[in-house]
């Protein structure tokens, strides 16, 4: 792998995450405004990362938290009567629209670390009537979900906050179906970062210290077991995501991309 290793212990940064997430979850993102918080508005954060004025109107005010860095659910449609995860969940936003998408007969689950935001997400859900809806507590390290139960996976902007980011896509490997897949929005580096990023917590938990390159994300992907492996950096988006830290030296250093993979189906 050519990431350059984090000084920070891994206990450091979930403890770091889980408490930015908590504030988040308070209506406060702490001292920085930018990155992962969402700015000018989560509305216009969202429409900015390909979410259309549908989808910000069709959640319950609160669920959208401006915390994307993509639209996972456009990289892979999502049929009716599926099972989906979201994997860091936060307050719902994108666990409601899939929701809508698999319908009545259709089953989503959204897995956080931060009880915070899962009181969120819950109060969400209980305002919006989504009965097809249920929000776990859980590392996305160690999902609190059984073997081959899930259709696809989806996750926004929340891999790269991981240490063991392996971990991770292994677990995601466990809870699919065979043929199920994973439909992700996340931030990569565009070249190995360096110590003294790496080494800032702050930038971790903006979505950006803990970013993987393409390649070291391409070999977790495939090791982890699944198949027909794409990554693809959205340009589109580049403005956006230089705009989290215009004045920490890391502009051109990450980017928004999408990830999206196949567990393979079973063999007749």
């Amino acid at each position: 792998m050519s990431t350059e290793p984090s000084s920070v212990s891994p206990d450091a940064i979930r403890s770091e995450t889980r408490a930015r997430y908590a504030r988040t979850a308070s209506g406060c993102c702490g001292p920085a405004s930018t990155g992962c918080c969402g700015t000018p508005t989560p509305d216009a954060t969202a429409h900015a990362l390909g979410y259309s004025a549908a989808d910000t109107a069709a959640v319950p005010a609160g669920a959208n938290l401006g915390l994307g860095c993509g639209n996972p659910l456009a990289i892979r449609s999502l049929a009716p009567g599926e099972t989906v995860l979201d994997l860091g969940s936060g307050a719902g936003f994108d666990a409601f629209l899939a929701a809508r998408a698999v319908g009545p007969f259709g089953r989503v689950i959204g897995v956080d670390m931060t009880p915070e935001m899962l009181q969120v997400a819950r109060e969400n859900r209980d305002k919006g009537g989504f009965t097809n809806v249920a929000f776990r507590l859980g590392e996305i390290e160690h999902l609190p979900v059984a073997d081959a139960s899930v259709d696809v996976v989806l996750s926004n902007c929340v891999i790269n906050l991981s240490p063991e980011k392996q971990q991770v896509f292994r677990e995601a490997f466990r809870v699919l179906r065979p043929g199920g897949r994973l439909a992700i929005s996340d931030v990569v580096a565009l070249r190995p970062l360096s110590a003294a990023v790496r080494a800032d917590l702050e930038l971790h938990t903006g979505c950006v210290a803990g970013a993987a390159t393409i390649d070291d994300l391409r070999a977790m992907v495939a090791a982890a077991g699944f198949e027909a492996v794409e990554i693809r950096p959205k340009e589109e988006l580049q403005a956006a995501v230089d705009g989290w830290f215009p004045d920490r030296g890391v502009t051109g250093l990450v980017a928004s991309a999408t990830i999206a993979a196949k567990k393979p189906a079973l063999r007749t």
